[in-house]
């Protein structure tokens, strides 16, 4: 009997908090096989160094600049080029529309698990096993947490925790996945908030958007392995 492969998932959110005041809220993740996490997280700081940045230098949406484009195009390039790496997201629209006293029980903090769940279950299968990091937002990451890997297991029926066998917080600077989650899950939130400012955060997202054979705009097809997106809107419930 084959033993069950391990999958990390590297989670990353914006704008997911109720009164931000943005109508658009991203959830997404990279995810890989274990045993290709060294040997990745290696290539990517060679990435950066090639650039002249410390191997420590975080890559991050919100450092995406004229002065540094050349790094991070190699950077979604390195993702589409690695067989190993994969990438799911969801763009949850019109969050100000939400009525979540419509559902019994659903706040929106409810609402939000859900939504964690819906991006997750697209990268589940039940042959493997799973580790499932998530970056360090703020104070209540630890019961968050917590919570997601309750809503996650029972919803998959995993009581005993066989297939999502972990799920933890991480530091960002800790993980290069977690980093290059960030900046995919930054360029899904620039194009769909309608946003233009940046000339160089706009020619990452058409890097992305030629890479991946997707206009951004529309879901991908659920099968869709490299760059699986879904767009949910309210109506959607």
């Amino acid at each position: 009997m084959s033993v069950p492969k391990l999958i990390n998932i590297y989670c990353d959110e914006s704008c997911h908090l109720e009164n931000d005041h943005q109508s658009v809220m991203v959830l997404g993740g990279i995810w890989l096989p274990d045993d290709r996490k060294k040997s990745l997280s290696i290539g990517l700081r060679q990435l950066k160094e090639k650039h002249g940045l410390g191997w420590h230098r975080e890559l991050k949406w919100n450092k995406v600049s004229d002065k540094k484009i050349d790094f991070y195009l190699d950077a979604v390039d390195f993702f589409f080029d690695t067989n190993d790496l994969h990438f799911r997201g969801l763009v949850a629209q019109n969050k100000e529309q939400l009525q979540h006293g419509a559902f019994d029980g659903q706040d929106h903090d409810t609402w939000y698990y859900k939504m964690y769940f819906t991006m997750l279950k697209q990268v589940f299968r039940e042959q493997n096993r799973y580790h499932i990091y998530l970056d360090i937002k703020d104070t209540r990451g630890g019961r968050k947490v917590r919570k997601l890997h309750d809503v996650v297991c029972n919803s998959l029926y995993d009581f005993d925790r066989n297939i999502i066998e972990r799920f933890q917080l991480m530091r960002s600077e800790e993980s290069e996945f977690i980093q290059l989650a960030d900046l995919l899950i930054g360029a899904l939130a620039y194009f769909h908030r309608g946003l233009r400012a940046s000339e160089a955060k706009q020619a990452v997202i058409k890097r992305i958007q030629e890479r991946s054979g997707h206009g951004l705009d529309r879901k991908t097809l659920p099968s869709e392995e490299k760059f699986n997106l879904f767009i949910w809107t309210p109506q959607d419930r």
